[in-house]
C-alpha cells in the first residue's frame, strides 16, 4: 500500500470510526517501521498495522565449520527500495487477544 492510499485509509478510518490508538514504532529484530490504528468498527474493536521495511537483496551464513558451532546470517537491505504490507486484525473479547484477519496478501515495494 502506498503512502497516499495508507494516509487515505487512516483518513476514512479517522472520520467515520471512533479512533481509540494511533502509533507508529520501529521494528524490534530487524530495521523498518510498524503504524498501527485501532478503532472501533462494525466488527468491534479492530486494529490495522502498516509494515514498512527495506528489501532484502542478500543473505550470507556466517559461522565456523566446527560441530556445535553457531551460525548467522546476516542480511543486505536495499538502501532506497522498501516493501510495505498490511495486517489487520479484530479483538476476541473470550481470550481478550487480537486475532488477525485473513486478507488477500498484496505486496508492494517502492
Amino acid at each position: 500500500m502506498t503512502d497516499e492510499k495508507w494516509q487515505e485509509t487512516k483518513g476514512k478510518i479517522k472520520d467515520t470510526f471512533d479512533v481509540l490508538d494511533e502509533r507508529t514504532e520501529d521494528l524490534i529484530d530487524e530495521p523498518g517501521t510498524a503504524e498501527t490504528i485501532e478503532f472501533v468498527g462494525p466488527l468491534g474493536r479492530m486494529r490495522l498495522e502498516r509494515v514498512t521495511k527495506p528489501v532484502v537483496i542478500g543473505e550470507r551464513a556466517i559461522g565456523a565449520r566446527r560441530i556445535g558451532s553457531q551460525k548467522t546470517v546476516q542480511k543486505e537491505y536495499s538502501p532506497d527500495e522498501k516493501v510495505h504490507y498490511i495486517k489487520a486484525y479484530k479483538f476476541d473479547e473470550a481470550t481478550e487477544e487480537w486475532v488477525e484477519i485473513e486478507i488477500e496478501p498484496t505486496l508492494y515495494s517502492t
